[in-house]
């Protein structure tokens, strides 16, 4: 199984990206895709970007990360997913 996450590409360089990721900057592969534009969200793979995304997608995938995240910290009381 392969994980990709959502990014926020901050600059284009040719075919490479700098990239926002939970906060980071990171380069990331542009190879794969065409018209990608500074603003647009990618779903990047072991540093290519695979494929645009909505907005709205991209944000929703990275508040449910968030989300794992705080249960796995146990941020997050069980009882409160039922709420």
């Amino acid at each position: 199984m392969c994980l990709s996450i959502p990014a926020k590409i901050l600059a284009i360089d040719g075919n490479s990206a700098s990239a926002s990721v939970g906060g980071a900057v990171v380069r990331t592969s542009l190879q794969l895709l065409d018209d990608v534009q500074v603003g647009d969200y990618v779903l990047i793979h072991t540093g290519f970007a695979l494929q645009k995304i909505s907005e709205a997608e991209a944000l929703e995938t990275i508040r449910i990360i968030e989300e794992l995240q705080q249960t796995r910290d146990g941020s997050v009381s069980e009882n409160d997913h039922y709420k």
